[in-house]
């Protein structure tokens, strides 16, 4: 059976990392392209904060062919719909027919995306599909994937978790609720060293950055680390 050209959403962090990691090895699918939304008013990942040029470094050390999602600094529904819709059309007229995911377990994102994708005749695939995550940050451990934490949601850990390693004792420490792979959102990592990266990524770390921001008329604030 040939194999189907995909495409992956790279987030930069320890979940996307590992799902790749397992797409790469399936050789029913060829993965040529990752794909990452930016924040082009920062300059940085969406979500994760992540500088755009370490970003392009993590690329360059996976060697896969890459390239962007560029959005506002507060994207509407409508507007991040139209940019996906204008960039799949391009991917889909080079020929991928399948679309990599790191989720885990969010039933109510993975309808969302298999439904957009369906509109261009494109399957999704979730590598780590409800799989339990704590043996997911084993396996993530004892493959030598590293990563450090970037981002973490202030209402649900202090200030502590920002800039950690992500490693065994890190999952130690994480307050009862808070899930040990962050799938609700609780904190966000930057992998930098996996066994497909032709070296690991050096980085600095730098401060401690608090931020706000307001949606449906609530506010939720998170601590980022900044890298550089």
């Amino acid at each position: 059976m040939p194999e189907r050209k995909t495409y992956f959403n790279w987030s930069s962090g320890k979940d996307s990392a590992l799902a790749l990691y397992h797409l790469l090895r399936d050789k029913k699918y060829s993965v040529e392209y990752l794909l990452t939304n930016i924040n082009r008013h920062h300059d940085r990942v969406s979500m994760h904060g992540l500088r755009t040029l370490l970003l392009q470094r993590q690329l360059d050390a996976a060697g896969i062919d890459y390239g962007w999602l560029e959005l506002p600094e507060i994207a509407s529904h409508e507007e991040y719909e139209a940019t996906m819709s204008q960039k799949i059309t391009e991917l889909k007229e080079k020929g991928f027919e399948y679309a990599g995911f790191g989720d885990i377990f969010l039933e109510d994102l993975r309808t969302y995306r298999e439904q957009q994708l369906d509109k261009w005749g494109m399957k999704a695939l979730f590598p780590l599909w409800n799989r339990n995550t704590r043996e997911l940050t084993d396996e993530f451990f004892d493959l030598g994937f590293k990563a450090i934490v970037v981002c973490v949601d202030a209402g649900r850990l202090d200030r502590s978790f920002t800039g950690r390693e992500f490693d065994r004792s890190f999952i130690r420490d994480l307050p009862a609720g808070v899930d040990p792979c962050g799938e609700n959102g609780e904190f966000h990592t930057f992998c930098y060293e996996a066994p497909y990266f032709s070296q690991p990524v050096p980085f600095e770390k730098g401060g401690t950055i608090f931020r706000e921001y307001s949606h449906n008329g609530m506010k939720n604030g998170f601590w980022f680390c900044d890298l550089f």
